[in-house]
């Protein structure tokens, strides 16, 4: 194994030993030693990888990024109805947090307390790219479909990542035992009924 190899395994060794910790340590900030000690290095060996604990959050916000917006770039490529469309969204960030939690702490900020600003910014920017998607899904349907939202494409988009947002705090609250998934279908079928509507003929 050449060292830029031995370097990448050992970066991503430590990246998913802390969203390990993250899961298995709901509602305890993670320090470097415990993390050190996770991966069997020295706290020295860890800032080798990555120069501050900033920088480790950063890799595992930018796989949550990199994972889902390479999914939802395929979900809005297809020929789908935006109906469907807002709903694959939806269900793969449920999907994705319940199926890892530790992302679920990050993306709720419960993990970054007392971490640097600039780590609960990116998130916010996430969710913000997430709730564009959404809205342009469903401009582009009143033109595709003839399809409109009985309110502004912004706040139904709002609300519906509002709801999506809500699941996965209680997921956090209640230790990763309240799954996000869990009736979401039906829930979203209420909600889709209630926001889109046929252009009138």
């Amino acid at each position: 194994m050449t060292d830029k190899a031995q370097k990448i395994s050992r970066r991503e060794q430590i990246l998913q030993a802390l969203a390990q910790m993250l899961e298995s340590n709901p509602g305890q900030r993670i320090t470097t030693a415990a993390l050190a000690r996770e991966v069997g290095v020295s706290e020295a060996a860890l800032y080798r990888h990555f120069p501050s604990k900033a920088r480790m959050f950063e890799g595992l916000i930018g796989f949550i990024e990199e994972t889902l917006f390479s999914r939802i770039k395929l979900i809005i490529g297809s020929e789908i109805s935006a109906t469907r469309q807002c709903e694959q969204m939806l269900t793969l960030l449920l999907a994705f947090v319940e199926k890892n939690p530790g992302m679920a702490r990050i993306l709720t900020g419960d993990a970054l307390a007392g971490e640097t600003e600039r780590l609960r910014v990116r998130v916010n920017q996430l969710f913000e790219r997430l709730e564009t998607q959404l809205k342009q899904v469903m401009r582009e349907a009143e033109l595709r479909e003839g399809l409109r939202t009985a309110i502004p494409a912004g706040s139904a988009a709002n609300l519906m990542l509002a709801s999506t947002e809500g699941r996965i705090r209680q997921f956090v609250r209640s230790e990763f035992k309240r799954r996000p998934t869990e009736n979401w279908l039906e829930q979203w079928n209420c909600l889709a009924a209630g926001l889109f509507r046929p252009l009138p003929a």
